[in-house]
This record gives structure tokens, sequence and C-alpha cells, in this order.
């Protein structure tokens, strides 16, 4: 969808800004630039997926606001020409509403497959968005801006469930650090912690009169805060 509305927005700054409605060729760059920001920000996103998940949402995040910058041009565009965004209500809104995106299917060639599924994707919408009635094309973007801001919101909610049950990159090189600790503590017969029994970790103090001392601390904290004099 991102890529669709990218690629609907170029050609639409290119058929109906000229030098009239946009002498200084500005709108044309921030319009095209907005748009671009949307599938560069979710593939971006989607690469930092397995590293960091705040990235990912973050840059989920900037794709959105992208939308919403794109929703407002072409309402700019639309009461610029005296005219009115379609009604829910519309047959015009609930036809371009209604229609659904395939999903991908290929497993081979995938560059070339997902541009041909892109382009067919972007077909389903040509009765709107090919005609020469500028508003009609502004309208049906709206409505296509709209649908993925939803679906991006629902993703972000997603990404946040998933961020706050398995924690982000850093939680998971600190959960690796502990692990390898806790087994080279164990291979080098550490104590046992005294409150819960597990194995201890040699730590070093970072903060108090016992700054820069090594000392043990169980390895179930913070669960259990166990320690020893080392």
């Amino acid at each position: 969808m991102g890529n669709v509305i990218q690629l609907a927005t170029q050609d639409f700054c290119r058929r109906f800004l000229d030098r009239s409605s946009d002498p200084c060729g500005r709108q044309f760059d921030q319009m095209t630039q907005a748009a671009r920001s949307v599938p560069a920000n979710i593939a971006e996103g989607n690469a930092r997926h397995s590293t960091s998940k705040e990235t990912e949402m973050k840059l989920t995040d900037v794709a959105r606001a992208s939308l919403a910058e794109q929703v407002n041009d072409y309402l700019n565009w639309l009461m610029l020409h005296e005219n009115l965004l379609w009604s829910n209500q519309s047959q015009e809104y609930r036809s371009v509403a209604a229609i659904r995106l395939d999903a991908p299917t290929y497993q081979d060639d995938v560059q070339h497959q997902s541009c041909k599924h892109i382009l067919t994707q972007k077909h389903k919408f040509d009765l709107w968005l090919k005609t020469d009635d500028s508003l009609t094309v502004a309208n049906c973007l709206i409505v296509l801006c709209n649908r993925l801001i939803l679906m991006l919101g629902k993703q972000i909610e997603n990404q946040l469930s998933t961020f706050k049950e398995e924690g982000g990159f850093t939680e998971a090189l600190t959960a690796e650090r502990l692990a390898y600790r806790t087994k080279t503590s164990i291979a080098s017969d550490a104590p046992a912690c005294p409150k819960c029994g597990k194995p201890m970790i040699k730590r070093v103090a970072r903060k108090g009169v016992n700054s820069g001392k090594e000392f043990w601390s169980c390895s179930g904290y913070p669960e259990c805060s166990g320690t020893r004099k080392f």
C-alpha cells in the first residue's frame, strides 16, 4: 500500500502541479519526499526488527507521520479548489474502501515479483487514479493514506506488545551477557546465593562506600538480591 501511494503521488505531482500552481517546485518536492518516506521507513523498520524493536517502532511511526502529512496536502488541494472531501457514506468512498490488496505469494526472484505485485495492486485503483480530474485522484489517495495510517497504528500496537514481552536489542544483549557470566561462574565453582541457592556472579560495585570493589551477586537478580563479600 505504501508503494501504491508513493507511485500515485508521484504521478499526481507530475500531472497536476505546474508553474502556476507550484511556481518554485517546493510542493512537488515535499509531496514526493513525504510519499517516498512511507515505504522507505517501513522497509528500514522491518530491517531493524531483529536488532532493535525500539528503532523499528520509531521508523514505523515516522512512516505514519509522513502519511498524515500527505493527507493534509491532499485536503488542502481539495479546499483550494473549493471542493469537499468524499463523505464516508458516499458511493465513491465505499467503492475505493472496498478494494482489498492481494497477499504476495512469490518465493523466488523476489524483487522482480514484488515490482509486478505492486503494479498489479496499483491498477486496482486505476478508475480513480488515472482520471484527469485531480479532485478525484486526491480523494482516492486520502482514502488510501487513511487506510494505511490505521494499518500502521495496529502494527505499532503489536510491536509495542512484543517489546513489552520480549524486550529489545539492549535487553537481549543483557540477557546473553548474564547467561554467559552465570555459566562462567558455575564453571569456576562460584558460591551459592545465601537466599535462593542460585550460583552467584562476580560484580563490581559502581557506587557507595564500596565503589570499585568486587563482590558476589545472585545470578537471579533483580528477583533475588542476595550478595556475598568477595
